[in-house]
């Protein structure tokens, strides 16, 4: 990686490396390197439990009246792969990630990717700074998830949210059913609708079977009118239905 990209990577990460190799090597991916050992995937494994321990002590300290489950649905939320994957292409990390030929110039690659390019950068900040350099990266990236996912009533998991109110109010479970799929494997989607006894609720596409799945149960929840979208993109679910 030329030395001008690396810098303005430095710029955007806002930390500047003493062994600027170790950021070169987060957006290497296994595809095109010469061996496993030298992708970005060991970085990855690092700065996944440096992420969750710098989310685990902010969640701990700003809600102190929290209980453990109450604190694991918000960390959830803040680490999810979905959520790494939006703060990477928000920062544009992922335009720098280093393809093999078979990878190159698709535009709909799996949100994994970009997210295990953020996850292997915290690594990489965390061997070159150590904590510090990998926690001042984050917070300011973190702090209005975990605010917001903790003020929602449902920290993206929209799936319990609907098995809740399902079970609550209508006094069934919510099964989910695969519609449709298409796209190579290493970037298919999936059409998945909820259905709970009779009634079948609009399908919709996700990048994953995990990510159609929680996509129709919001889907349904905006049916149901559970849930409600905000102005600003936010989702509130009602009270009586948390």
């Amino acid at each position: 990686m030329e030395q001008q990209v690396l810098e303005q990577i430095e710029s955007i990460v806002g930390y500047r490396f003493a062994d600027p190799a170790l950021l070169a090597r987060a957006f290497i991916h296994s595809s095109v390197a010469a061996h496993r050992l030298e992708s970005n995937e060991r970085l990855e494994f690092l700065g996944d439990s440096v992420l969750g321990l710098v989310v685990c002590q902010r969640i701990f300290d700003l809600y102190p009246d929290l209980l453990e489950g109450d604190m694991t649905k918000i960390k959830s939320a803040a680490v999810s792969r979905r959520t790494c994957a939006r703060i990477a292409r928000d920062m544009g990390l992922h335009r720098w990630l280093v393809l093999g030929k078979g990878m190159q110039g698709h535009t709909n690659l799996p949100q994994s990717l970009p997210a295990a390019v953020f996850e292997a950068v915290i690594g990489a900040l965390y061997l070159d700074g150590g904590f510090q350099a990998a926690e001042a990266f984050l917070l300011p990236l973190l702090d209005p998830i975990i605010e917001s996912a903790a003020d929602s009533g449902h920290q993206q998991n929209f799936k319990s949210v609907l098995q809740q109110f399902a079970q609550q109010n209508l006094d069934r479970s919510p099964g989910y059913r695969t519609l449709d799929e298409k796209g190579p494997d290493h970037a298919k989607c999936f059409k998945v609708c909820v259905e709970i006894g009779e009634q079948r609720f609009t399908a919709v596409w996700g990048q994953s079977k995990k990510q159609a799945e929680q996509q129709a149960a919001l889907t349904a929840l905006f049916e149901l009118g559970v849930a409600v979208e905000h102005d600003n993109g936010e989702v509130r679910i009602a009270d009586g239905a948390k």
